[in-house]
């Protein structure tokens, strides 16, 4: 069966893992309607492809916390494995998507518990130790990441993975990074579920020298471009590059 043979309803994004080689890599005439991003062990997940403004380009889109209990347990298993070589003591997560697959992770490493961060402001929270923190989902919303100051002992001296559900632009981890410097804490690794183009190296390398050797994703998803005949395509990388 080929790819365009598969059709998908949008209230069943994110449900079912599927065997390997189910969807084809490369359909003629491009992806249309999802994008099937493949974990490490071969399986594959339908990807719903959301359409970026101007109608050029496209992304595969992963909302971790409407994804069926099998999917999610599945994503947080596959990253513990990889996050594991890195020796992690402590899980810390970032708000709001990235504390559901943080705390699966955590359980799947062995931990007893995960340390989120948090947008919402208690009244105890010290705010200079906070820092902006602006999504690329909800671009328009002005935030500002929080540690809770009672949290500071599970992670002073530990060796810290800082988990997202998503890495696309960078901006969510920068800010992650940017709150636990303030706490004297580097992430001795960073991860998340997709890694969303490459777009997010940049901004990482120019906040801390090598973290992107120590960025660890279950399955990276590239951009999408128009295909002729009216499907999506993996975009082509700029001749300069």
């Amino acid at each position: 069966m080929t790819h365009s043979d598969f059709q998908i309803d949008p209230q069943a994004f994110w449900q079912e893992l599927e065997p390997a080689g189910t969807y084809e890599r490369a359909p003629r005439g491009g992806h249309k309607g999802f994008f099937p991003a493949e974990l490490p062990d071969g399986r594959q997940l339908g990807l719903p492809i959301r359409v970026l403004s101007g109608g050029e380009r496209a992304l595969a889109s992963l909302i971790v916390n409407q994804a069926s209990f099998s999917v999610s347990d599945a994503l947080a298993k596959a990253l513990a494995e990889k996050a594991s070589a890195f020796r992690p003591d402590v899980v810390v997560g970032l708000p709001t998507l990235g504390l559901t697959l943080a705390s699966q992770v955590a359980r799947a490493l062995g931990h007893s518990r995960y340390v989120p961060l948090s947008t919402s402001r208690k009244f105890w929270y010290e705010e200079e130790r906070s820092v902006p923190l602006r999504s690329v989902t909800s671009p328009d919303q002005q935030k500002r990441l929080y540690v809770d100051p009672r949290m500071l002992p599970l992670i002073e001296g530990r060796r810290v993975l800082l988990v997202d559900d998503v890495i696309s632009t960078g901006s969510s981890i920068l800010a992650g990074l940017k709150l636990l410097k303030l706490c004297n804490i580097e992430p001795v690794a960073v991860g998340a579920a997709m890694l969303q183009t490459r777009r997010w190296r940049e901004a990482l390398s120019a906040e801390s020298e090598g973290i992107c050797d120590r960025v660890v994703g279950v399955f990276e998803t590239p951009a999408l471009a128009p295909a002729p005949e009216g499907g999506w395509l993996p975009e082509q990388p700029a001749a300069t590059e």
